[in-house]
């Protein structure tokens, strides 16, 4: 039966009717841009506000007096889980109230201001200073599934941190996304990289403060690029979950982020000491003569690593028979030599039914599926592999089970590679399903956790199997990855500029929660001019992770290649950090327990120095609280420093220079300019060829004159164990007090004896100082002679006070 068509009058009115009926029943459809529109209704809860307005569902909680969590989406909040966060919300006491446009929660650090028409959230000072807010017209909106912030940018703000990023240190005019990438041979322009930190620091007006978004999903971070509205973050799905952060000093919000996210855990004494790798030692014969040659060319060195090709093709768990014929017999060689043994695993199985590694793992269903089911393959060094959901908790117990072999060999660290997840063809597909520990999910979202929570399996996996602490590096992550691993920059180049671009990487990495980075030094692909490679050496040893690397299509790259001049620089700065170790496990001590980098920013400590953010100094850093690092490439002769407000001085010469000045630098190759802060006091101990090596019974104490105090913690354990975590340590707080003319070694705390049983205190600086007086008792000051780079070296004429290792409190006065 035929239908009589209305007429055209009459239809165009059913059309419009029809148009107008829909708008009425869902009148955001047609939106493009969704706002989370007006405040209806709220309640206050134990620890926050629970929000409801037309188009979203708000809960802000207080999880300390400076932090504050807000989570906004569309729909009801579901289950509470991250990947990142550890912390809890602690017992804080706030108020709420409502006002008739808005609600007020005040907190002992902040206030938050909550508009309600439409709902928007400004963070101010308890004084009502602004600190952050949402732009007024824009605030916090969805554009389909992406969900983004849109914040005020500030006159003259500034942004640090975010992680893995290239680019100047203040990011502003800048944008980046996260999302974990195989970036081969990058550059400094690349983005993004292996690892995704979304967490930030904002800075201006004499106030900082961090946002940690907490979305593992894509996301694009804003700080006024192509636009000078506002900065962002947004994210491609999930909610909108971030963690606003204001405390008085960066150092202060990098210590309330690793409150959430956590902190490193103490590494072995070992993993801090020089490490020696190429794409790759082998076979056995080989590793042995790289082995053998540093110790006879006395290049002090901890660690050996093994890349892909100590495999069985390819096969992670397994060792290529006819190069490595018994491994735990190479392994033990090498620890009689005072090296410890570092293996890559990648996380792509070989699909090989004879291959028990992949036999055990489809029959514990450890691996990603398809949606309808068949497991996920993709090609990279065995051919086609199947991949491990890491985000099973199954899977990570039975990659910890596969890991414990590597212990069994002797092998004492695991270096987690091409975990972004890399394939070749670099486009893994969106639908592949990620169990993402019982919250099942697609690749959108868990892409960004794999490494982490390939890491966390390693990590584990080692820690359960030898029981005493493991040496975990990876290439990629997420936020929370100090728990789990250090982590290194990934495929570098060998040439000026990335070198300079490590370490502005690694200063970044540093502000963002992760203090234990590396890179490869040298450059992994290309090869380095002997100067390049001199310098970088000299800077490797002032960076946390010290690790010389090279591709396999590049000339060897260990430091006695390159000609007796290089060699004997390299040398020389790796001697200065193995004497410097008693130094540098103290400030890694400090990293486990604060949260803040060992390599640090000079954003960290003079925040509000526009110079530090200067194209000119940007790269300088701190190598923990006493030594600043100006790195400069090995083909210039002169350079500019900048030295912060304070006293330096010159390490080499103990010239005293004023700070907050900048000037010229005459630059030579053997010398990477490098100063001491006045008032501190660095420890250090004689030259050893590993640190399973004892030193000499002295511990040398510097202390360097200066107006302002100063206190450090002096720290040692077994260098290997838990047994620290039980008392079994030993520290002690030294304090140089100059209005007192004072420094006081208070009494040991712990139960470990220490390595060194006499104490040689060298003072720097401190003029026509000819006796002390040591708990009431005079004593004269010898002369000492102190060079810090070896022969050759301008040596230092010290006035020096030695006295017994007592475990009791002493104070000297002079």
């Amino acid at each position: 039966m035929r239908r009589k068509l209305p007429n055209l009058k009459t239809a165009l009115s059913i059309l419009l009717c029809s148009a107008s009926l829909l708008l009425e029943v869902n009148p955001v459809s047609a939106q493009p841009v969704m706002q989370a529109g007006k405040l209806t209704s709220f309640t206050r809860n134990a620890d926050g506000v629970a929000i409801a307005t037309e188009h979203a569902h708000v809960a802000l909680t207080v999880f300390a007096p400076g932090v504050i969590r807000v989570r906004v989406d569309k729909k009801a909040l579901g289950p509470d889980f991250s990947y990142a966060v550890t912390g809890k919300p602690g017992k804080t006491d706030f108020q709420l109230s409502e006002q008739e446009d808005k609600l007020v929660l005040k907190t002992a650090a902040l206030q938050v201001q909550i508009q309600k028409r439409p709902f928007s959230v400004r963070f101010e000072t308890p004084e009502g200073v602004l600190i952050n807010q949402d732009e007024p017209g824009l605030s916090n909106a969805w554009i389909g599934d992406e969900v983004g912030s849109y914040k005020t940018l500030q006159e003259g703000e500034r942004f640090i941190g975010l992680g893995e990023k290239t680019g100047n240190l203040d990011r502003r005019g800048s944008a980046y996304t996260n999302w974990n990438t195989d970036a081969f041979r990058y550059t400094g322009e690349t983005d993004p990289l292996y690892a995704s930190i979304p967490f930030y620091i904002g800075i201006h007006h004499g106030l900082s403060y961090g946002i940690f978004f907490d979305n593992s999903y894509q996301t694009d971070f804003n700080f006024g690029a192509s636009n000078r509205r506002f900065s962002s973050f947004s994210a491609q799905g999930g909610e909108l979950n971030y963690y606003f952060i204001f405390q008085p000093r960066v150092a202060d919000i990098i210590r309330s982020y690793t409150d959430l996210t956590g902190r490193m855990p103490l590494p072995p004494l070992w993993s801090l000491g020089y490490q020696q790798n190429r794409w790759s030692y082998y076979p056995e014969a080989e590793v042995m003569r790289i082995a053998n040659t540093l110790r006879e060319k006395k290049i002090p060195a901890d660690g050996i690593t093994l890349d892909i090709h100590y495999m069985d093709g390819y096969r992670v768990f397994s060792w290529d028979k006819q190069a490595f014929p018994d491994p735990k017999a190479m392994t033990d060689k090498l620890a009689a030599l005072g090296f410890k043994t570092t293996v890559i695993v990648d996380p792509g199985i070989k699909i090989d039914p004879g291959y028990g590694t992949y036999a055990r793992g489809m029959q514990q269903d450890v691996f990603l599926r398809y949606a309808d089911g068949a497991p996920y393959a993709g090609e990279v060094w065995p051919g086609w592999v199947y991949f491990p959901d890491f985000t099973r908790p199954a899977a990570r117990a039975w990659w910890q089970a596969e890991i414990a072999s590597y212990a069994k060999q002797g092998v004492a660290g695991i270096w987690n590679d091409m975990n972004e997840i890399s394939t070749w063809g670099q486009k893994m597909p969106n639908n592949i399903l990620f169990d993402y520990d019982g919250h099942p999910t697609t690749h959108k979202q868990g892409r960004n956790v794999y490494a982490l929570e390939m890491a966390r399996a390693s990590h584990e996996g080692m820690k359960q199997a030898t029981g005493e602490r493991p040496f975990t590096l990876s290439r990629s992550g997420y936020a929370g990855l100090q728990r789990y691993a250090a982590i290194w920059t990934g495929d570098n180049t060998a040439d000026e500029d990335h070198m300079l671009l490590g370490v502005r990487l690694l200063n970044s990495l540093g502000l963002s929660g992760m203090p234990f980075t590396g890179m490869d030094i040298g450059g992994f692909t290309g090869t380095p001019a002997p100067g390049l490679y001199a310098r970088w050496m000299q800077i490797g040893a002032f960076t946390p992770y010290f690790r010389n690397h090279a591709a396999s299509d590049s000339r060897s790259s260990e430091p006695w290649t390159y000609g007796e001049d290089v060699l004997n620089i390299s040398r020389n700065y790796i001697n200065l950090r193995y004497r410097l170790m008693p130094y540098l496990y103290s400030s890694f001590y400090q990293a486990s327990n604060s949260g803040l980098p060992v390599m640090r920013s000079l954003a960290i400590d003079y925040t509000h120095d526009e110079q530090v953010y200067s194209r000119h100094y940007q790269n300088q850093y701190m190598f923990g609280d006493a030594f600043l690092v100006a790195p400069f490439a090995s083909n210039k002769e002169f350079g500019r420093l900048y030295l912060p407000q304070g006293d330096w001085y010159d390490l080499y010469s103990d010239k005293l220079e004023a700070g907050k000045q900048a000037r010229a630098l005459e630059l030579r190759l053997d010398r990477l300019p490098v100063y001491v802060k006045a008032g501190s006091i660095v420890p250090m101990q004689s030259l050893v060829q590993s640190t399973a090596q004892q030193p000499e019974d002295t511990l040398f104490i510097h202390v360097y004159h200066g107006t302002q105090g100063n206190t450090v913690s002096y720290y040692e354990d077994d260098g290997k164990s838990y047994a620290y975590q039980n008392g079994d340590y030993y520290k002690r707080q030294i304090s140089f007090k100059p209005e007192r003319k004072e420094i006081q070694f208070d009494a040991v705390e712990g139960k470990h004896g220490s390595k060194f049983r006499k104490l040689e205190i060298l003072l720097h600086g401190f003029h026509g100082v000819n006796s002390v007086e040591l708990n009431g008792k005079t004593l004269p000051v010898q002369a000492r002679r102190v060079g810090f780079l070896g022969k050759g070296d301008k040596e230092l004429n010290l006035s020096a006070v030695t006295t017994a290792n007592s475990a009791e409190k002493f104070t000297l006065r002079y």
